[in-house]
């Protein structure tokens, strides 16, 4: 395995136009229904001016693109997501327009999505948002959000599926399929390797070829090859020296080229950084303003600089979306509310079953009603809403059930119910924006309130966590410890009230060194969305069983994980820079912004392949808690797992069977999880990778039979030497458990 630590500031000048491979055929041979729209595309394109041309090619309000009004093609208007369609706002500005009707459903988050598991899932989510985007007239979703989570303090960790390629692919093919088959286009993004928030303006990542296709580039892949993705958004980051905005490698030779898009690319906003670079480069629309894709290209045009050919073929490539998303009249836009009772109930299924049981030691939940009869409920994230805060999209929610709401709405008179706030976040200051006021420190108080009430309740529910303040885009966190005291007040609870039951609303990783050993239940309940804490308190009463998996690794500690343990992580060359997109909405200019920073932070991921419970599984780490662990209020067996054969050829399935049954009393799903380990390779790889899963459901009592398959196709590397995917034979051996350290059963098969 190359370690990325190793290679010369040389790959920094490095032409990738080298790696070109003329005749490669996409992988799978995708072919993008958009082809059909080419004789369309050219008819249009031949009526057309080059000032229309260029005038499709950057952005004409805040969230829409110019058609070509003479022609009768209209704007091209996005809908900022990924989790909800954010309000109306005005025109040229990032001010509301305060509608009636644009309030919203607020879907959980990314990383509650993928702790369910479930594409199937995935699919109704996407379809909700197109639902809703359809009522408020957009035709293109800025989602789903599918960057791989490199790091546990990532700001965006909340928005992103997981640490895990598989898993993220399913998950975006489900969403992607959802959005676009019910009438509206994707979005994917950020694309690529937009893995931290510190500088992620200035940033340039240096990742080998290896690791980008086998770990960064697979839910973008598999979105794009499988689901038909129409719409990419280019990050803000470098690649390997290039702007992700005119990155020839990124956006002609692996998204075109390889994978077959025939779609459209917008930047970030803000994130394009010049005008030849980019329009021969793949990049189709300049968002939002104009500043290179507008006169500018005009210029470089009729300067001979870039040919009327790169601008049809852009244009061709806009236009094939257009035609196949039916644009919604204005006058027929929000002219109802947003939000529907269908999409809440999704939000709901979502919520529900993407609950994670950390641990349950001495079986407080569900809870009985014979034995508790007042419960304590402590903590500000018990009261806070999570649609919105800190930087970036967020939901003009048209209903947010808190846990306490929840708690309440479901309990109802079974028990007692008395409330202490507990702990208060500081809120933390952000680039560009000055700190409120110093906040008092009331934690002395709030703690005893709340001791107070602990000690005479039958049961606690301490209600943590982080908030939308502390984990946000434009920056990352500095560690993953709790705030506002809460360890101190976990800690004290436990001594007076050992019935404590601490349920964390975070979205990403924390530490949990105190409260591990203070609490005998821990729950994960994610920022859940419009019905979460409905769906929380369900799971509290047993009226859902928990089946939620980690998508992600609790690390011991922050410095257990990859990119902190390599060093990789944070960087050092360069100080923290305003944020590219706090300068966006604060009308700084874009050459303003670059002029007051070093513009040299470079991350080298010298963890490589190792991303994640790769890391953890090949070096021996013990973590916190593993990739995929999640309890139930049931038991399930696992036995017989058996392979349909004892070889497989490159064009075959691996296909597997096994029983799995449930041995509790209630029915429950499964997440059941199948690991790939290579026995004699001499390649070399992680310990161990995911290569199929699924959720089944199984009754109190009964069982069933499960069968998983692993295409041969999916076990290739990438060569380097070769530029294409290669398979290594040789012996393998499947590793079936319910999470990647609960391994059950095993078998070996000859590839």
């Amino acid at each position: 395995m190359k370690k990325i630590a190793l290679f010369t500031m040389s790959l920094l000048a490095l032409s990738l136009s080298s790696c070109k491979q003329d005749g490669m055929l996409p992988r799978d041979n995708h072919i993008s229904k958009l082809s059909q729209y080419d004789s369309q595309a050219d008819e249009i394109i031949a009526q057309m001016t080059l000032e229309e041309k260029v005038a499709m090619l950057h952005g004409k309000h805040m969230f829409t693109s110019e058609g070509v009004p003479r022609l009768g093609i209209a704007d091209m208007i996005y809908a900022d997501g990924p989790f909800a369609i954010r309000e109306e706002m005005e025109p040229h500005s990032w001010n509301s327009l305060h509608l009636s009707t644009d309030s919203s459903t607020f879907f959980p988050t990314g990383s509650a999505l993928a702790a369910t598991w479930s594409p199937e899932l995935a699919y109704q989510y996407g379809k909700g948002l197109a639902v809703e985007a359809r009522l408020r007239g957009k035709d293109m979703l800025l989602g789903p959000a599918i960057n791989i989570q490199r790091i546990p303090t990532g700001g965006r960790t909340y928005e992103y599926f997981s640490e895990d390629p598989f898993l993220s692919a399913r998950l975006s093919v489900g969403y992607t399929q959802g959005v676009q088959d019910n009438g509206v286009a994707v979005c994917l993004k950020h694309y690529a390797l937009n893995n931290q928030e510190n500088n992620r303006g200035t940033v340039n990542v240096i990742a080998s070829p290896r690791a980008m296709r086998e770990i960064y580039l697979p839910p973008f892949e598999a979105a794009v090859v499988e689901a038909d993705a129409y719409g990419v958004m280019a990050a803000y980051n470098k690649v390997n020296g290039y702007w992700c905005a005119e990155n020839d490698f990124l956006q002609n030779q692996v998204l075109r080229r390889d994978w077959g898009f025939k779609g459209m690319v917008i930047s970030d906003w803000g994130g394009t950084h010049s005008t030849v670079a980019s329009i021969k480069n793949g990049l189709n629309v300049e968002m939002p303003n104009q500043q290179y894709l507008g006169q500018a290209l005009l210029d470089s045009v009729k300067a001979g600089a870039v040919s009327e050919d790169i601008i049809n073929q852009r244009v061709k490539e806009i236009l094939r979306v257009r035609f196949a998303i039916e644009p919604i009249p204005a006058e027929k836009a929000n002219v109802e509310l947003t939000a529907k009772p269908e999409q809440a109930q999704i939000a709901y299924d979502v919520a529900a079953k993407s609950i994670v049981l950390l641990k349950n030691e001495t079986n407080l939940l569900p809870i009985n009603f014979n034995k508790v009869k007042k419960i304590a409920v402590i903590g500000d994230n018990a009261n806070r809403k999570m649609a919105s805060g800190g930087v970036g999209a967020g939901a003009k929610a048209h209903k947010e059930y808190t846990p306490m709401e929840g708690i309440q709405n479901i309990i109802g008179n079974k028990a007692e119910i008395v409330y202490a706030q507990g702990y208060e976040i500081p809120t933390r200051p952000r680039w560009g924006m000055q700190r409120a006021q110093a906040q008092t420190d009331n934690s002395a108080a709030l703690r005893e309130e709340a001791l107070k009430v602990a000690k005479d309740a039958d049961l606690v529910l301490f209600i943590g966590g982080n908030n939308r303040e502390i984990e946000t885009e434009g920056s990352d966190r500095a560690d993953i410890m709790l705030k506002g005291n809460q360890d101190e007040l976990v800690k004290a609870l436990s001594q007076v009230n050992p019935n404590l039951v601490t349920i964390l609303v975070a979205a990403a990783p924390v530490d949990l060194n105190v409260v591990e050993p203070c609490s005998p239940t821990i729950l994960v309940s994610w920022f859940n969305g419009s019905q979460g804490g409905n769906a929380l308190a369900d799971v509290l009463v047993g009226n859902v069983v928990p089946s939620g998996k980690l998508p992600f690794t609790y690390p011991v500690k922050l410095e257990d994980s990859p990119a902190y343990a390599t060093g990789s992580y944070p960087q050092t060359d360069a100080p923290i820079a305003e944020d590219i997109f706090v300068a966006l909405v604060g009308e700084k200019s874009q050459d303003e912004l670059m002029n007051g920073s070093s513009n040299r932070t470079t991350a080298l991921y010298a963890e490589d392949l190792l991303v994640g419970y790769r890391w953890f599984d090949t070096k021996n780490v013990k973590p916190m808690y593993p990739f995929g662990h999640g309890l139930s209020y049931t038991t399930f067996e696992y036995s017989d797992l058996k392979a349909t054969k004892e070889k497989y050829s490159e064009k075959e399935d691996i296909q597997v069977s096994f029983i799995l049954k449930n041995t509790g009393s209630v029915d429950a799903d499964e997440v059941v999880q199948l690991y790939v380990h290579r026995l004699d390779a001499t390649v070399e790889w992680p310990y161990k990778e995911l290569k199929a899963f699924d959720r089944v459901t199984v009754k109190a009592g009964e069982s069933v039979e499960v069968n998983l398959s692993i295409p041969v196709e999916q076990l290739k590397y990438w060569s380097e030497e070769d530029y294409n995917w290669m398979l290594e034979h040789g012996k393998i051996e499947l590793l079936l458990g319910s999470s990647s350290a609960d391994i059950r059963l095993s078998t070996q098969v000859q590839i």
